[in-house]
């Protein structure tokens, strides 16, 4: 009789517990859908700042912006985070055309690739060969492929129902053709953009040289679909075809910037620190709308909601917006490095870097166990219609915290519209649904709630 009585005891004080977080979520969800403040700061960085280029006078803005944003909010510490970040500036916009026989040209819309050397000032023009990859570069060989552009022309697979899968099965040519197609004689890259839409923008991105001198660089640019489809076209029907292509950018030396940190100190554990975050910077062509500000502002609405809906952390919680996560990782790697340096105790971080778009649940790099834990709150995530919640992905700024029994999560929303702005001039505000950004929001600052009250590892 006792045994029955203490299970009973235990059942109604789970049933209690879960009732109590069920309402705790629905104040969090209440208070982004109903007093969201989400949505206005990302008007202000993308209409009134625009693109946040690592090193740039926008960048800047935005770092002095959130700042004072955070500042208002009256948390119990807000400042910025030093860090030098590299400089590099697109120039004049670029220009380019094919030319099937002399004075016969198309225009074709193209952008240089971010970290990319200028063309010669008059431009650059030669013939062009295609290839699906940077390893069909060995097999034609220096023959081939000395003095002519090379053209990587491979598509993101579309029967991946995940895009990112879809973009990490070929943004290796973006990052790496140049490089690799140096090494054969080549004059010049131009990459398929990283798209599975087909339309007339082109894609920026890193890329890098690695070890390639200086005197040996060649540039590169992104090529939009519609663009890269036309020209594949053109070369089976006209080998001969030549590409022409100008572009003026050029890297400075290193500036500085900053991370932009705000917390709430925890009640009880103030010494286990989590953190949720995103990028600050963004590339130039459009204003960084999805990619990253949507991230920025979920993250520091997550601070906000936990205050407004009464909530008191046992935990001390960060938003921390990195700076270059774009072409540098440096302002993620510099976080991790001070915490190091600091000797915090970091427990938990959560990434938002894939949109504003609806939230389907959020993928973690955490111990089977921890997991276990995280899944077994599925129920109080099921009427806000969050049902991802598996192994997977975090995020790039937050990987260099990466430690035994720390957890690390990234944000899932849906993908299928992702890509067709990424990196492109059509990242912008209007593309953003209010509602779905808060939902994202909503559901982040749910997630750190559980954490922080349940606790992980072997709590």
């Amino acid at each position: 009789m006792k045994k029955l009585w203490i299970m009973l005891l235990l059942a109604g004080m789970q049933a209690y517990g879960q009732n109590e977080d069920a309402q705790q979520l629905k104040k969090i969800y209440d208070a982004a859908l109903i007093e969201g403040k989400a949505y206005d700061w990302l008007n202000y960085l993308s209409n009134q700042i625009g693109g946040r280029l690592s090193g740039s006078l926008e960048a800047q803005r935005a770092v002095e912006y959130s700042k004072a944003q955070l500042d208002s909010l009256g948390l119990d510490r807000v400042w910025l985070q030093p860090v030098m970040v590299p400089k590099w500036v697109r120039g004049t916009a670029e220009f380019a055309y094919m030319e099937t026989a002399p004075g016969v040209t198309s225009t074709i819309p193209i952008c240089a690739l971010g970290g990319s050397i200028a063309t010669p000032l008059g431009g650059l023009k030669a013939n062009v060969i295609e290839v699906q990859g940077i390893e069909e570069l060995k097999d034609l060989g220096k023959s081939k492929i000395q003095g002519k552009i090379v053209f990587y022309n491979r598509p993101m697979d579309p029967t991946l129902i995940s895009t990112y899968d879809a973009y990490s099965g070929c943004v290796d040519q973006r990052y790496s053709g140049a490089e690799e197609a140096a090494k054969y004689g080549a004059v010049g890259v131009i990459v398929r953009s990283m798209n599975l839409r087909l339309d007339d923008l082109p894609h920026t991105g890193s890329m890098g040289y690695g070890d390639t001198a200086v005197g040996d660089r060649i540039p590169a640019a992104a090529i939009s679909t519609n663009g890269a489809d036309m020209l594949g076209t053109t070369l089976k029907l006209n080998p001969d075809t030549k590409f022409y292509f100008k572009q003026n950018c050029k890297q400075y030396d290193d500036v500085e910037s900053f991370n932009v940190i705000g917390e709430i100190k925890g009640s009880t554990h103030p010494d286990e620190i989590m953190v949720v975050g995103g990028h600050l910077d963004s590339w130039d062509l459009g204003d960084g709308s999805h990619d990253d500000g949507a991230g920025c502002v979920q993250s520091m609405e997550v601070l906000r909601l936990l205050k407004l809906s009464g909530y008191k952390p046992k935990r001390t919680i960060r938003a921390v917006l990195f700076m270059n996560e774009e072409n540098g990782l440096r302002g993620g790697n510099e976080y991790a490095a001070q915490a190091e340096k600091k000797n915090e105790n970091h427990v938990f971080a959560l990434e938002s870097d894939a949109g504003g778009f609806t939230p389907r649940g959020f993928s973690f790099d955490s111990s089977d166990t921890d997991l276990k834990k995280i899944q077994s709150w599925a129920p109080l995530f099921e009427p806000y219609l969050i049902h991802l919640l598996e192994m997977g992905y975090s995020g790039a700024d937050i990987a260099p915290l990466k430690k035994e029994g720390m957890v690390l999560a990234g944000l899932r929303p849906d993908s299928q519209r992702y890509f067709v702005h990424h990196h492109a001039a059509n990242d912008t505000f209007e593309h953003v649904n209010k509602r779905e950004l808060e939902l994202g929001a909503g559901s982040m600052a749910s997630l750190v709630y559980l954490i922080d009250k349940y606790g992980i590892g072997s709590e």
